[in-house]
C-alpha cells in the first residue's frame, strides 16, 4: 500500500518537466548526504532502496560514483537490479556504458563497500526483471513510453558469488558515453 506521499512522489517524477530538473539536483544532494553520513544514507533511499555505483569510466578511465535507485533481488536478497532509465530522457546514462566497458565495479550499499560484477539483462531475462521493476517503481513504465531506446537493466551480483544467468551472457561491448 503507498502512502499519499509516494503516490505524490510516483507521479512528480514521472513528469518531462522532473526529468529535465532532477538529474542536475538529485544525485548532487545524494552524493552529500552519502559523504555526510559515511555512506549509510542516501536522500533518496528515504522513498526507495538506493546505492551509490563506482565504476571506472568507459572512455576516461576515471572512477565515477553514480548514486541509483536500486531493486533488490533474490531469495535471500543477494543481488540489485539498476536501471538505467536516465529519468526518462532519450539517451542512455553515462553509467550505463561504463558498466558495459567495465563490469566489474564496486557499490556501497548501506555503508558497505560491496565489490559486484555488473551484467546487461536480455530477453526473457530483462523482462521478468522490467516487469518486477515497474510494479516495485510504477513510473518506470512512463519512463520507457517517453523514449525510443529500451532502457537498459543490470544485475549487480556480489563477485563471491555466483550468478546463475551469467551463463552464455555477453560480455562488455564498450559502447556508451564516459560518465
Amino acid at each position: 500500500m503507498t502512502t499519499a506521499v509516494e503516490r505524490i512522489v510516483r507521479r512528480v517524477s514521472s513528469t518531462r518537466t522532473f526529468a529535465k530538473i532532477a538529474p542536475h539536483f538529485v544525485p548532487a544532494l545524494d552524493r552529500a548526504v552519502h559523504r555526510l553520513t559515511h555512506g549509510r544514507r542516501l536522500l533518496s533511499g528515504k522513498l526507495l532502496p538506493s546505492l551509490v555505483l563506482t565504476a571506472r569510466g568507459a572512455k576516461s578511465g576515471q572512477l565515477r560514483r553514480t548514486p541509483l535507485a536500486c531493486m533488490r533481488e533474490g531469495d535471500p536478497a543477494s543481488a540489485w537490479v539498476v536501471v538505467g532509465s536516465n529519468f526518462g530522457r532519450p539517451g542512455h546514462p553515462a553509467w550505463t556504458g561504463n558498466l558495459l566497458a567495465h563490469p566489474d565495479v564496486e557499490i556501497s550499499w548501506k555503508g558497505r563497500d560491496i565489490p559486484v560484477r555488473a551484467r546487461l539483462l536480455r530477453g526473457a531475462e530483462r523482462d521478468a526483471a522490467w516487469a518486477a521493476v515497474v510494479r516495485f517503481w510504477p513510473p518506470y513504465a512512463r519512463y520507457q513510453a517517453r523514449v525510443e531506446r529500451e532502457i537498459r537493466l543490470f544485475r549487480l551480483v556480489p563477485r563471491d558469488s555466483v550468478d546463475p544467468g551469467a551463463a552464455g551472457a555477453t560480455g562488455a561491448s564498450g559502447e556508451g558515453p564516459d560518465r
